[in-house]
């Protein structure tokens, strides 16, 4: 990418609609330029005369033009220029002659001369090339046809016999890159793999490889300046599908020559942009080239590509798409068409468009068009597809086959070629019925890429075959077909959700998902239909919903009448499985309705029978599901209406009348009407099966008492005739006669083997009738629950059986189901699941006081009462029991069960520990076991007992003499172990109360001691705030009398200003004047710095004859805000003088600081190191004083000077005495550093102090305090560390402290102690 903009343009060739793009002129075509508009052709032998040849109205026959050059032995400037003339007016042929002529004339006079005219006639065929038709035109000869490839042989030779004549000629270069590039487009793809990042063949690589070399060795020679060059390169770069390095190259070329036009590098920029996938930048250079040239015929038809692809991203309702699909044909693609009529991507973007409209014999012209005139292998396939097309919708599907496989072969066939065109193909074999060579097709393209169309397609056809294999009479294992396309169409329906690919949602692939749902997964099935059911409601214009109407239901309610009836019935379909009966009712409802509407649209127009049939059948078949809607909700009068409706339309409609027939039994079972209207029913249709079924099921109920022998059974010989005489594969005949064999099998004898077997005979009997159900109907539920019972009753095979009961539960329904589980359950010992399994069936219509479930349900808890010992078991038992008993008081066995149940509750709880059981229990049971035994004895006393009356008795009697006596002893012995139990309860109620009143007085007496805690904390607090707030009062008031007493009245201006201190008397040494300090530049970045030490050994006068007067340090204070009212002096700047004084004698402050040193070192030798200060004139610090000042710390030791007044000295220990407390504390707070200085001040006497000798220790201690790195409160600017790390080595001559007054200590800046004392 180039960083850098050219002038009246940008890199990548947009313009982007700014001003300043605007305001430059476009730049035009170069092409031909140099041709002038006139020629003079000398005559030989007079050089004053010359033939004027007007180059803008030149003959149509240049034979003229070419003699007189040849008579006239014209040079090859003109044979060239005349030739350039005419291609200038695009009349190659006349130019290609002119040249040709020429190249005859220069072999004669100079074979070199003829070098450039070969190279334009090279230049002239290559052109030719492109205008040339790619395959010959139908009906015309190969041989003769002077298509692009014969062009490009003829520029092959003109190319060979230039490069013979002069191989290193400039020109031969782009010309071979060109021809290169040129052939390589031609190049019929292989069908082999292809390689590359685009798909290249070998062949086709390697020429555009070669042309990439050509384009290079034309820029070298060039040294870089041949754009041209680096176009071709770009273009060949393009070809290979390095799209990233050809936008470089063309962004290069438009970089280096902005002005170039033709051909125009931002075409090549915004093709890359797109390839790249950058389509918005690609529009933009396309645009910024029309901006320069609008009569660019690539460019108009490049944006009207864009706009076309826009439209393509926004769906056909929206209003978007008529203004982008607009705008793309009539502004830019029309534009492009009228400029020129012949560029193929227009014709072919032309013919789609046509084909869209019809109008066929355009299309077949544009198409053709579009591939003789392209030199682009894609733009070739587009157009022979389009061919395809128009012979598809034309019926012609031979031809259609046919250029379908061109449009492939184009791009290549086999695993690569043309997409729409394999699909294309795909189509013809459906149309054709060849469902196995469609299918092929697809499944190749599925492996190359997953298409929308091909997996909508592909997945319609598998679930066809499906469709077609439900309907056949021989069933086959499609489950693999319906897997597939199960899977197919969800990823189409998958595909519906992704933003990008903008696709909407198809109602024939939700209705095809729907049906293969149907039967496995009914649920989802309902999910596909409703999905329709939004995507119709969606495309009701707003016209057809109620006026003024604002409830969202009833909205729904009106507008789902123009729907598809089809739709909502079978909607309605799904929600009676579910058994959503009322939901199911209003979606028939809404069917009705939506015929009716059909039904007065029909008989507005005529000759619509066909459509009137349709929507009565409709109208029959959806009344008929509203009465069974209305019949399983109970709505038993409205139903009744239904049906009868529909009789009053078809009087011989079988199913209402058996429905009715059915209802008028169910609703008078025990009157003649009932029987009777099944009766009549029967003896009309005998031959129904639907009312055959009907009769045998009343058969079934009406039969009291069946007989022994099965034979004499009117159900099951009316089973038997059915299968006989009518259909013997009635699938309810055969579970009829299965259930009739069950029966018989499960009352017969079992005491004998014999008996055995003839019962496992029977039962035998009864799996082949359900199996050959099965076989007819492999989802017949109820021929499975059959073949369940048998393998439980004759096998005892629960886990068979119970594995077939799981499968059929989704299917039945019904209560017996679930009661079964609950049996099988039961005997595996899984008690909760037979639970849940009898309350399942407890809780299915009609079936909440079914005494055998509730008996079911007392039986299983009793049982696991036994296993668990659990009394509550044996409660839900007797519970269910007495249920059971309520339901059918009559039944003895009912009875005799609440008695049992309570007799068993009496034993668990006369076998339960003492613990486990309490008195109330013991007498609950013993309640129970006198109604039982009081009940067995009327079970005795009755006809027909149900179990044989000895045995009744003898439990009666065993419950009487043994358990009762066994309940009053454990009762006896209960309550005396409860009332033992009582006392230690109550004992250890009562330690357990004292422990809590304990545990509270603890921690009632911890609150109070935590509360006067608290109270003393905060008066503690007070007090020392108190205490703090005067001493800071009081240490404010001794600072401001400190500085009201060094102030002094001026007496020259009265002002207040400080006092100054007396200069100290000489002590015979003299300041040296040393270079070193004098040139020391002062140091920049701080606003405090280091004092000079000033030690003038002699008085005013010596100062005004002893040398240069010595500038003073001059004293600025910071402002009041920053004051430290604290003990803390306020910060202060210090302004360093101009010049350093020496003393005399050349002697600086660190000489004298040295000697001062060795000279304190000796005295502390000589008088020993536990020795005090004196008393003298020195003004030192008494021992108390002393030792004070070692346990500040350093700061105490930088805050005394040794030069002051004996009452002076007093205050400054006062003061100091004060302020070491405050040190000490910050001291323990922060460690400070010790260095040898602060080790010798501390020991060094003071014992024979005079003036030297102060003057000596001051020196010394200036020399220590300046070489630690000081610390400073007030005023601190950015170079703290700078200055720390300058002062931490000393240098010779750096300045030390003066005396001065008493200074802060800890974190105070001990330089600036003395500074005040200075400032005159």
């Amino acid at each position: 990418m180039m960083s850098s903009q050219p002038n009246g343009g940008h890199a990548n060739g947009a313009s982007f609609g700014s001003s300043q793009s605007r305001n430059f002129a476009a730049p035009k075509s170069k092409r031909f330029s140099d041709i002038p508009s006139t020629l003079d052709i000398p005559v030989q032998g007079q050089e004053d005369e010359a033939v004027e040849i007007d180059l803008q109205d030149l003959a149509d026959d240049p034979t003229e033009l070419c003699s007189l050059f040849e008579m006239e032995r014209a040079a090859r400037t003109y044979w060239m220029t005349v030739a350039l003339a005419y291609a200038k007016q695009n009349k190659i042929d006349y130019a290609i002659e002119v040249l040709q002529r020429g190249a005859a004339a220069m072999q004669l006079n100079n074979p070199r001369e003829k070098l450039s005219i070969v190279t334009c006639l090279c230049w002239m065929y290559l052109w030719k090339s492109r205008d040339a038709p790619r395959v010959a035109p139908e009906g015309a000869l190969i041989s003769e046809a002077k298509t692009k490839e014969y062009y490009l042989q003829l520029a092959t030779q003109n190319l060979n016999e230039a490069s013979r004549i002069n191989p290193a000629f400039p020109p031969l270069f782009l010309a071979r890159g060109v021809l290169l590039l040129l052939k390589a487009s031609l190049q019929t793809p292989s069908k082999t793999t292809a390689t590359g990042p685009a798909g290249i063949d070998p062949e086709k690589g390697e020429l555009l490889r070669s042309a990439i070399k050509s384009f290079d060795d034309a820029s070298r020679v060039s040294q870089g300046k041949n754009m041209l060059a680096v176009m071709g390169k770009a273009r060949a770069q393009f070809s290979l599908g390095k799209y990233a390095e050809s936008l470089a190259s063309y962004q290069d070329v438009l970089s280096k020559m902005p002005d170039l036009v033709d051909p125009d590098p931002r075409i090549g920029i915004g093709c890359c942009f797109w390839q790249l996938g950058h389509k918005e930048d690609a529009m933009h250079a396309w645009q910024r080239s029309l901006e320069i040239n609008p009569e660019s015929k690539v460019a108009n038809i490049l944006i009207g590509i864009y706009y076309l692809e826009e439209s393509g991203r926004v769906s056909t309702d929206s209003p978007e798409f008529p203004a982008l699909y607009k705008k793309a044909m009539t502004e830019y693609t029309q534009r492009a068409f009228k400029i020129d009529k012949n560029l193929p991507l227009t014709c072919s973007t032309f013919a789609n468009y046509f084909l869209s409209r019809k109008q066929y014999q355009t299309v077949d012209t544009l198409a053709h068009r579009a591939i003789q005139n392209t030199d682009v292998n894609a733009i070739a396939s587009d157009g022979w597809y389009i061919l395809a097309r128009k012979e598809q919708l034309s019926g012609d599907l031979e031809r259609a086959a046919d250029y379908y496989r061109r449009a492939d072969d184009a791009r290549g066939g086999m695993e690569r070629g043309y997409l729409p065109a394999k699909f294309g193909a795909a189509q013809l074999s459906v149309i054709k019925n060849d469902m196995g060579e469609a299918k092929l097709r697809l499944e190749k393209m599925s492996q190359q890429s997953k298409t929308y169309e091909v997996m909508v397609l592909l997945g319609t056809l598998y679930a066809e075959e499906v469709f077609a294999n439900q309907d056949s009479s021989s069933k086959e294992d499609k489950s693999a077909e319906t897997k597939k396309a199960i899977q197919l169409l969800e990823s189409a329906r998958t595909a519906w959700k992704d933003p990008k690919k903008n696709l909407s949602p198809d109602s024939a692939v939700l209705l095809n998902l729907a049906r293969l749902y149907e039967g496995e997964h009914p649920e989802k099935a309902l999910q596909c239909l409703q999905q329709v059911e939004q995507l119709e409601l969606d495309n009701i214009p707003e016209s057809k919903y109620p006026e003024g109407e604002t409830d969202q239901g009833k909205i729904l309610t009106a507008i789902r009448k123009h729907l598809p009836p089809q739709l909502l019935n079978n909607i309605g379909c799904f929600y009676f499985q579910e058994e959503k009966y009322a939901l199911a009712s209003d979606f028939f409802q809404a069917a009705l309705d939506a015929c009716v509407r059909l039904g007065e649209n029909g008989e507005k127009k005529e000759g619509e029978d066909e459509n009137d049939d349709d929507t009565d059948a409709l109208v029959t078949t959806i009344g008929f599901n509203l009465g069974r809607s209305y019949e399983a909700e109970g709505q038993l009068d409205r139903a009744v209406e239904c049906y009868e409706g529909l009789l009053k339309r078809h009087a011989d409609y079988t199913d209402a009348r058996t429905r009715l027939a059915y209802l008028t039994l169910r609703r008078q079972p025990n009157e003649k009407a009932g029987p009777d209207a099944v009766a009549k029913l029967y003896q009309e249709n005998p031959t129904d099966l639907e009312v055959r079924a009907l009769y045998g099921w009343f058969l079934g109920k009406s039969s009291k008492k069946r007989p022994q022998n099965m034979a004499d059974d009117p159900e099951h010989r009316h089973y038997k005739h059915t299968l006989q005489n009518y259909d013997k594969h009635d699938r309810y005949a055969l579970v009829g006669m299965g259930n009739m064999h069950l029966l018989s099998a499960r009352e017969m004898r079992r005491e004998t083997e014999a008996d055995r077997q003839k019962r496992s005979a029977v039962y035998s009997r009864a799996v082949e009738f359900f199996d050959k159900a099965l076989q007819l109907d492999p989802k017949n539920a109820y021929a499975a629950q059959g073949i369940a019972i048998a393998l439980v009753e004759d096998k005892k095979d629960y886990k068979n059986a119970l594995q077939i009961f799981m499968k059929v539960r989704e299917t039945i329904k019904d209560a017996s189901l679930y009661v079964n589980l609950g049996h099988i359950y039961a005997e595996l010992k899984q008690w909760s699941k037979a639970v849940e399994s009898y309350e399942t069936a407890l809780s299915k219509e009609g079936k909440a006081k079914d005494a055998g479930i509730l008996s079911c349900l007392g039986r299983t808890w009793l049982n696991r009462g036994r296993a668990e010992r659990n009394l509550d078991g044996y409660k839900n038992a007797l519970d269910y029991a007495r249920k059971a008993l309520e339901v059918a008081p009559d039944q003895l066995h009912f009875k005799f069960n609440v008695a049992f149940v309570q007799i068993q509750l009496a034993m668990l709880v006369n076998s339960l520990r003492e613990s486990e059981r309490t008195s109330f229990q013991l007498e609950e049971a013993s309640d129970g076991l006198e109604a039982a035994i009081k009940a067995l004895d009327e079970i005795a006393g009755a006809n027909h007992p149900p179990y044989p009356k000895h045995d009744i008795e003898q439990r009666a009697n065993m419950a009487r003499n043994t358990q009762r006596k066994q309940l009053e002893r454990a009762m006896a012995s209960q309550k005396e172990y409860e009332a033992r139990n009582q006392e230690r309860l109550a004992k250890a109620m009562e330690i357990r109360k004292a422990e809590l009143r304990k545990r509270e007085e603890a921690k009632r007496r911890a609150e109070e001691a935590e509360r006067e805690r608290q109270e003393k904390i905060k008066r503690d607090r007070e007090a020392i705030a108190a205490r703090d707030r005067a001493l800071a009062e009081a240490r404010a008031e001794e600072e401001r009398q400190r500085m009201e007493a060094e102030l002094t009245t001026d007496s020259e201006t009265g002002d207040k200003v400080k006092r100054q201190k007396k200069k100290a008397a000489s002590s015979g040494r003299a300041n040296r004047a040393g270079s070193e300090n004098a040139e020391r530049p002062a140091r920049k970045g701080r606003a405090v710095r280091r004092k000079k030490v000033d030690r003038d050994s002699g008085d005013d006068g010596e100062e005004d004859g002893g040398g240069a007067r010595r500038k003073r340090q001059k004293l600025t204070r910071g402002s009041a805000a920053k004051q430290d009212t604290g003990k803390f002096k306020s910060a202060e700047i210090v302004v360093d003088s101009d010049e350093s004084d020496l003393g005399e004698g050349g002697e600086d402050a660190l000489d004298r600081a040295e000697k001062a040193l060795e000279k304190s070192q000796r005295r502390s030798r000589s008088t020993g190191s536990g020795g005090g200060f004196g008393s003298g004139d020195s003004g030192s610090e008494d021992g108390g004083a002393r030792r004070s000042r070692k346990k500040g710390g350093a700061s105490a030791r930088k805050s005394k000077s040794a030069r002051i007044s004996s009452a002076r000295a007093v205050n400054t220990d006062e003061e100091d005495e004060d302020r070491m407390d405050i040190d000490d504390d910050e001291d323990d707070r922060r460690p400070r550093r010790r260095d040898q200085s602060d080790d010798q001040d501390r020991g060094s006497p003071a014992a024979g102090g005079g003036d030297d000798d102060d003057e000596e220790a001051e020196t010394a201690g200036a020399t220590r305090r300046s070489g630690r790195p000081q610390r400073r409160r007030g005023i601190v600017d950015e170079s703290d560390e700078e200055e720390v790390e300058e002062a931490a080595a000393p240098t010779p001559g750096s300045p030390g402290t003066e005396e001065g007054d008493k200074g802060p200590s800890g974190k105070a800046d001990t330089s600036m102690v003395d500074a005040d004392d200075d400032d005159e």
